[in-house]
């Protein structure tokens, strides 16, 4: 699998993909929700992936996203992206409105709340994410006109 992320990270760089990713969205939420966090486009090509489940700033109503994510320091780092896109992803800013959330991943599905890290946290967490998925740097490079925000999700105890 490792092999099949590297091939999908040197496309993972491109507009065409960044293009694609967006169309896939819809799918992937559909699946990993059908399957209860188990199984989604990311998931298939190796991919580590999660549903976050945040709570609409404005509609107050469940919104579901499904990232990739890397494990550090006990919970769920996520990078805001949006493919080097213009915008904060709305995701993002219901986090920052709201941080209690829902990951789902692997079947499971555990409460988090969500941290928005910054300085040499924020870089630290960044780094992890970009050696798991390349293609960040390059969104980086795209978004220079704002900084993406990263998050930290964290397991709520039960």
């Amino acid at each position: 699998m490792a092999g099949l992320r590297g091939v999908f990270a040197g496309f993972g760089k491109s507009r065409a993909f960044a293009v694609l990713g967006r169309a896939l969205v819809p799918a992937d939420r559909v699946l990993l929700r059908i399957s209860g966090g188990r199984v989604g486009v990311g998931t298939a090509v190796g991919l580590r992936t999660l549903l976050l489940t945040t709570i609409g700033r404005r509609s107050g109503e469940p919104r579901q996203v499904p990232l990739l994510y890397v494990e550090r320091a006990g919970g769920y780092v996520v990078i805001g992206s949006n493919w080097g896109g213009e915008a904060h992803p709305a995701w993002s800013a219901n986090l920052l409105a709201q941080p209690k959330a829902t990951a789902a991943i692997g079947g499971r599905s555990a409460e988090v709340t969500a941290r928005l890290l910054t300085g040499d946290e924020r870089q630290e967490m960044w780094d992890a994410v970009a050696e798991y998925w390349p293609a960040y740097d390059r969104y980086a490079v795209r978004a220079e006109h704002r900084e993406i925000r990263v998050f930290l999700l964290e397991p709520l105890s039960p």
